[in-house]
C-alpha cells in the first residue's frame, strides 16, 4: 500500500500585500477626513502661527531674512515641481534600466505616477483654499491640501533612495543617499511654507503621504525581490 501524501504545511506568513492595502485605504481616509476639517474652519492656531513667524512682525507681507533668500527659496521649491521631478524619474528609470534593474526602474515610473494621481484626487475631493494670512511670494491655482510639492518630492526622493539600495551595495553610501533624499524632501516642503503657499499642515500631510507611499513602494520591491531569489 502506498502512504497517503502529506498535507503541505500551513502558512503562517502574514498576507502583507493585503494588510498594506487595508492600511494605505485606512490612511488615504484619515487623510481626507483630517483635510476636510481643516478645510472647513479658519485653519489651525498652529499653522497661523508658524506662518506668522516667517513674516516680520506686524508686517505679515514681508517675510524675514535678508532681500536675497526669496528668489533662492523660489530656487528650492523647483525641486519639488514637476517638471524637475518628471526628469529625475526618467534619469532614474534609464540608469536602473541600463544597470539591469528594469523591474526596479518600472516600479520607480509606476510609484511616481500613480502617488501624483492620489495626491491630486485628494486634493480635489478636499478642495482646501491656499492660505491668505501672509501673502504669496509666487503664483498658484491649485488647492492646498495636502502640499504637491510636499508629497512628490517625499514620493520620488525616498522611493528612489530606498529603491536604490539594491544596486548600491556600500552601506554608507545607501545612508547618504538616504540623508540626501530626506534633506530634499525637507527643503522642499519647508520652502512652501515661507513662500506662503501652504499652510504648515498641507506640508505635513504631504510628507507622511510620500513617506507611506515610499514604504509601501520599498516593501513592494522586497517582496518581488524574494521571489526572484528564490526562483
Amino acid at each position: 500500500m502506498h502512504a497517503a501524501p502529506e498535507a503541505p504545511p500551513v502558512s503562517r506568513r502574514l498576507p502583507w500585500p493585503i494588510l498594506a492595502g487595508a492600511g494605505l485605504a485606512l490612511f488615504l481616509l484619515a487623510l481626507l477626513w483630517f483635510g476636510h476639517e481643516l478645510a472647513e474652519g479658519d485653519g489651525a492656531t498652529i499653522d497661523r502661527a508658524v506662518m506668522l513667524a516667517m513674516r516680520v512682525p506686524g508686517h505679515p507681507l514681508q517675510p524675514i531674512g535678508p532681500a536675497w533668500l526669496p528668489s533662492a527659496v523660489r530656487d528650492v521649491t523647483a525641486l519639488g515641481s514637476t517638471t524637475v521631478l518628471s526628469f529625475i524619474v526618467l534619469v532614474a528609470a534609464i540608469f536602473l534600466g541600463l544597470a539591469g534593474r528594469l523591474r526596479t526602474a518600472l516600479l520607480v515610473v509606476g510609484a511616481s505616477l500613480l502617488g501624483s494621481i492620489a495626491v491630486e484626487t485628494i486634493r480635489g475631493f478636499v478642495a482646501r483654499p491656499r492660505p491668505q494670512l501672509t501673502g504669496q511670494l509666487m503664483e498658484v491655482n491649485s488647492a492646498s491640501f495636502p502640499s504637491g510639492h510636499a508629497a512628490i518630492s517625499a514620493i520620488v526622493y525616498l522611493t528612489l533612495a530606498t529603491l536604490l539600495f539594491p544596486v548600491l551595495p556600500d552601506r554608507h553610501i545607501r545612508a547618504f543617499v538616504l540623508i540626501v533624499a530626506l534633506a530634499l524632501t525637507t527643503s522642499v516642503g519647508l520652502s512652501r511654507l515661507y513662500l506662503g503657499v501652504h499652510w504648515p499642515s498641507d506640508v505635513l500631510a504631504g510628507w507622511a503621504f510620500g513617506g507611506v507611499w515610499a514604504m509601501l513602494w520599498w516593501r513592494i520591491e522586497l517582496e518581488l525581490l524574494g521571489r526572484a531569489q528564490r526562483r
